[in-house]
């Protein structure tokens, strides 16, 4: 180890890639509760 010293050198740089924001199709939903989510599930069960 010590006789035979060596140095590694790794320079890394980000390319900075420009990305195209996505569009929302719709108007971001407002999320619903496991509760309203397992009712809605039992309803569909129901159909």
């Amino acid at each position: 180890y010590m006789s035979s010293p060596c140095h590694i050198e790794v320079i890394l740089t980000e390319k900075e890639d420009v990305v195209a924001k996505a569009t929302e199709e719709e108007p971001s939903k407002k999320k619903l509760s496991k509760k309203k989510l397992a009712r809605q599930k039992e309803k569909m069960m129901r159909e």
